[in-house]
Parts: C-alpha cells; structure tokens; sequence
C-alpha cells in the first residue's frame, strides 16, 4: 500500500461537480493498493498514518499527530500511485490492485482510521474525481507499507 500525505487547511473532492468529501485542517490522504496488498497493510497504514507526528507542537516543531491536534482526513483511491514508468511511454499499472480489493482495502483503510478516532471525509471509488487542497508548509510525504 502506499500513501501520498499532504498536510492541509482545507481539502475537497468533487464527483460530476458534486462535493463527496471536505475538511477542514488536517491530512489528504492519496491511496493506492497494491495487486500483493494484504489487510494487515490497510491496518498498518492507517495507524501509522494517524500517529506520524507532522504537525508543529508550540516550539514549532513537527511532534504532534493528526489524532493529538484533533484534526481530520481525506482519503482518495489512487491507483496511479503504482504506475511504472520506466519503460516506454505509457505508465504500466500491472502492479496496481484488481478494483475489487483495492475497494475492500480501500474502505478497511477508512474504517481503521475512523476506530483511531479520526473524522474522516472520502471520495468516490472508481469515479474520476477533482481534488483541490491548500498544502500547508507545504508538508508533503510517501509512505509505503513494505
């Protein structure tokens, strides 16, 4: 599984011009499964995604979680996360879940982060969504499951 992390002050997703999912400060979460993810990868992901320390405590420096600033998430599926690039022209996504597990690993994700006690805004699986976020720092990591 592998995540992109922006810390944000605010974050949208849109569906067919419709909002699906919004917050305020707090985490926008893009999402890929892998085709050799496991449910023990969702489950790691989202608590170490809730308690990765990269908001600023009163020195300025990155040592409070989302969970201690009592701030929320957005998480959007993104299966490009695992397009190769490195040969020809073309991405080739043969390392990206089939749709169906990546949506089950998808929602185990949102459910675990959720039982950490976590708001959690989403968009919508499968749909072509338009995400627009204000990065705060800007703050911007990758972490991967493996």
């Amino acid at each position: 599984m592998r995540a992109v992390i922006q810390r944000v002050t605010q974050g949208t997703v849109t569906v067919e011009q419709e909002t699906v999912g919004s917050i305020g400060p707090g985490l926008l979460v893009l999402l890929g499964v892998a085709a050799d993810d496991a449910p023990q990868d969702a489950d790691w992901m989202a608590v170490k995604i809730c308690h990765l320390r990269i908001f600023e405590d009163d020195a300025g420096k990155l040592n409070r979680s989302l969970i201690d600033c009592r701030r929320e998430m957005l998480v959007v599926s993104q299966f490009t996360l695992y397009g190769d690039c490195r040969k020809g022209r073309r991405p080739s996504f043969v390392k990206a879940a089939a749709p169906e597990k990546g949506e089950s690993l998808y929602r185990r994700f949102v459910d675990q982060v959720r039982q950490e006690g976590v708001t959690v805004a989403t968009g919508r699986f499968r749909s072509r969504m338009d995400v627009a976020l204000v990065n705060q720092g800007p703050v911007t990591l990758i972490v991967d499951s493996r």
